[in-house]
């Protein structure tokens, strides 16, 4: 995977502090919709999985005003990193969250180490996955996918892509579980990726990122601000079945 060229922990530290060698963490407490969160952050990770960035806040307040679109999913989040948004989501709705990041342990149990911190026991099931590698399940069963500010690295598009097709192709649903989001401002397919960004690309690699989604198959729609629902070509309930 491709390295930043950059920290984002400069943002918020000096250089005389935490370098990449001392793996040191530091503790936030950051304002989320109607609560606030004390999270637990690398001082510096390689894969930058390691600070908040500003798209997990504003993706936050989008989904406290369209939480009905949580509700009865089976929701896993792709690069978690701190494991914030979703830790929200459990303690705000009660959603049913699994989250993911690449296949380093740290994080795992940075995320386990923060949801003891913030009262969610247990802690919530973690997938270590590297995009573009063999999922560590053949049988995903989680109907609508997040993420938060992932576009970051432009080479790994290829890799996202694919695993995002897996997770939204192999998925089977049933009677059990589907149903549609009806009367609401705002809909989404099951099963459906919905994804915020706050803008750090250019509009060049932006693009590359949904037109790759729609080479490979997947509609990408435009629900909100910075907000983009990819799933599946319209299709009928009885052909998903077959």
């Amino acid at each position: 995977m491709d390295i930043a060229l950059f920290s984002p922990s400069s943002l918020f530290a000096s250089d005389d502090e935490e370098t990449e060698e001392t793996h040191q963490y530091m503790e936030r407490t950051h304002k989320f919709p109607g609560m606030d969160l004390c999270i637990r952050e690398f001082s510096f990770h390689q894969f930058n999985a390691n600070l908040l960035w500003p798209g997990t806040f504003t993706f936050a307040e989008w989904l406290l005003q369209h939480k009905s679109l949580l509700e009865g999913r089976r929701t896993i989040e792709l690069g978690s990193g701190t494991g914030a948004l979703a830790i929200f989501l459990q303690k705000s709705f009660g959603t049913d969250i699994t989250t993911s990041d690449f296949n380093d342990e740290e994080i795992e149990e940075n995320i386990a180490h923060n949801c003891r911190v913030n009262g969610v026991l247990p802690v919530l099931p973690h997938v270590r996955h590297s995009w573009g590698d063999t999922f560590p399940t053949m049988d995903p069963n989680w109907d609508l996918v997040v993420a938060s500010d992932i576009l970051l690295y432009v080479k790994q598009y290829p890799n996202l892509i694919k695993t995002l097709s897996f997770l939204l192709k192999l998925y089977k649903m049933d009677n059990t579980t589907y149903r549609g989001n009806t009367g609401q401002c705002v809909t989404l397919p099951w099963p459906a990726f919905l994804m915020s960004w706050r803008r750090r690309i250019g509009k060049e690699d932006e693009d590359l990122f949904f037109s790759g989604c729609e080479n490979a198959g997947l509609v990408v729609e435009h629900v909100g601000s910075r907000v983009y629902s990819i799933s599946l070509p319209s299709i009928t309930y009885a052909e998903k079945k077959e």
